[in-house]
């Protein structure tokens, strides 16, 4: 028996690996966060299957639900929005696994700012622009944040930063980046990335507050800002240059 738990993506039932879709086939008990997991990705469930909304119920209960299928020899697909590796709360999990001894695989899955990269058409490392991407949150309920990663600290680098679980203190996200990117900064902000209902909004330091106050916009939403979201006068990479000499292209192709 095996807990798999499953990166399941931005939101679109079909932005999942091949190997999270497989798995989600195989396991005859899937635990699913609610509210971010699409329902069709569920009917990839085996027929009979138990599919358990997970949004309603603590860590201790979530556990348990796993003891049951473990003590049936059941594998789980326990199914989390977007890759498991940030602000999956997985990492809790693991460690109760391992206390009792049940074992577990890890899929990846399509993060959210890869979604949103993609709803902008945009490349977020540009040559000469930006070639650090921060992915970063304030502090919220469930996590606060360590004292030494402030919006402040990233900023004063220039990179891009993704900013997540933050549009309800848009406000204070602005407050904080505008001493470093300056008021013309442009901002892009996706809400619900790749779902039905995915928003999109662009703006800049200067006007992005108004305009999520006007959006109404209050959750689900990731916040993009730097110069790369809005530059066109960068520099090409040298990779595929006429004279850039390559493993696969020596002497630069001549």
């Amino acid at each position: 028996m095996t807990v798999h738990f499953i990166g399941a993506g931005p939101g679109a039932a079909d932005l999942i690996t091949l190997r999270g879709r497989d798995l989600i086939a195989a396991c005859p008990v899937c635990l699913y966060a609610g509210s971010l997991i699409p329902k069709a990705m569920l009917d990839w469930c085996p027929p009979g299957a138990r599919i358990v909304d997970t949004a309603p119920l603590d860590l201790d209960a979530i556990i348990a639900e796993i003891q049951t299928a473990h003590a049936s020899g059941q594998d789980v697909a326990r199914l989390h929005s977007g890759d498991l590796s940030i602000w999956s709360a997985t990492a809790e999990q693991m460690r109760r696994l391992d206390a009792l001894g049940i074992p577990y695989s890890v899929t990846p899955g399509v993060p959210a700012f890869a979604a949103a990269a993609a709803v902008l058409k945009r490349e977020l490392t540009l040559p000469g622009v930006a070639q650090s991407l921060v992915l970063t949150r304030t502090s919220g309920r469930a996590s606060s944040m360590p004292e030494k990663e402030k919006l402040a600290t990233f900023a004063a680098s220039g990179a891009t930063l993704a900013i997540h679980l933050s549009i309800h203190v848009i406000a204070q996200v602005v407050a904080e980046l505008t001493p470093f990117y300056g008021a013309d900064c442009p901002v892009a902000i996706v809400f619900r990335a790749s779902w039905p209902d995915e928003r999109v909004l662009r703006g800049t330091l200067a006007t992005i507050a108004t305009q999520v106050q006007e959006s109404g916009v209050e959750r689900t939403a990731l916040i993009l800002v730097g110069p790369a979201l809005g530059s066109e006068d960068f520099g090409e990479s040298a990779l595929y240059s006429a004279g850039y000499d390559r493993r696969f292209r020596p002497g630069g192709g001549v």
